[in-house]
């Protein structure tokens, strides 16, 4: 009996163990940072890599599949590749670093749903129209808590954002409609003399038909020090907010301050490119 109820109480540390793993997945680009943590050739052409990190308290497990994406599909041309590692973890607040050898992949925990790679100097890696460098918990917890917050600098006469999302974002794609992803651009525009806010553009599939959208936008003062991007409509209410993390990442949330949390195509992350 004594061996049987030691047996059941390591099944029970291991489980334990075991459940507080979290598993992030999503698909970004291959910049020269995430090719040398990976071992991809710099010189290989990549559109994108889809990423499934397993993450513990002191270790991690990673498969990623990569290659040229495949037209009309959310594959890749022959299957791409694969990579699998394993490596220990070292946790500093919300910043987490991934060992392999002698080398490092940075990564800023948002909060428990996402995840965001990062430079060598802590700085948010910045992804393009297709891709971003935002994980997501394939088990959200609907948390309302954010790890991150940025200072307003001096607006310019015009900011772009691009990037491309799914389809879920509130208010914007009426429930029941066919839709697979969401292609962004929205270029702010402000009165710089002042540091103003003035007038938005989105382009993009939601208003294709319609030529695009426009309208005002403002800065709101969120929860802890939080910058918000709030988008109105024609009668001056919010429908779009987007979280600053930086001057070149903007993140989708709820009107409830709550960020949007993705999937392994595409996460609710916008990029600079203007």
């Amino acid at each position: 009996m004594k061996i049987i109820a030691g047996f059941l109480s390591i099944l029970l540390i291991v489980s334990s163990a075991r459940g507080k793993e979290k598993i992030y997945t999503g698909s970004t680009p291959a910049n020269a940072v995430v090719k040398s943590f990976l071992g991809i050739p710099l010189p290989d052409s990549v559109d994108f890599i889809r990423w499934k990190l397993i993450l513990g308290d002191n270790d991690y497990h990673l498969q990623c599949n990569y290659g040229i994406g495949k037209p009309n599909t959310n594959g890749f041309m022959n299957g791409g590749k694969k990579i699998e590692l394993s490596g220990a973890v070292k946790k500093e607040k919300n910043f987490f670093q991934l060992q392999k050898g002698n080398k490092i992949l940075k990564v800023a925990e948002l909060n428990a749903d996402l995840l965001h790679l990062l430079n060598a100097d802590n700085s948010l890696l910045v992804g393009n129209g297709g891709w971003s460098y935002t994980l997501n918990n394939v088990k959200p917890s609907g948390t309302d808590q954010i790890k991150m917050t940025a200072k307003q600098m001096d607006l310019q006469d015009s900011m772009a954002f691009e990037g491309r999302t799914p389809c879920n974002v509130p208010g914007v794609i009426a429930p029941g409609t066919e839709c697979y992803k969401l292609k962004w651009r929205i270029v702010f525009y402000a009165n710089a003399k002042k540091n103003e806010p003035g007038t938005y553009k989105i382009h993009g599939t939601p208003y294709r038909k319609a030529g695009g959208k426009t309208g005002n936008w403002k800065i709101v003062a969120g929860r802890n020090g939080r910058i918000i991007y709030q988008l109105n409509d024609d009668k001056g209410n919010g429908f779009l907010y987007l979280l600053k993390l930086d001057e070149h990442i903007l993140v989708f949330t709820d009107a409830h301050e709550k960020l949007l949390v993705g999937d392994e195509d595409f996460s609710y992350t916008l990029n600079r490119s203007l």
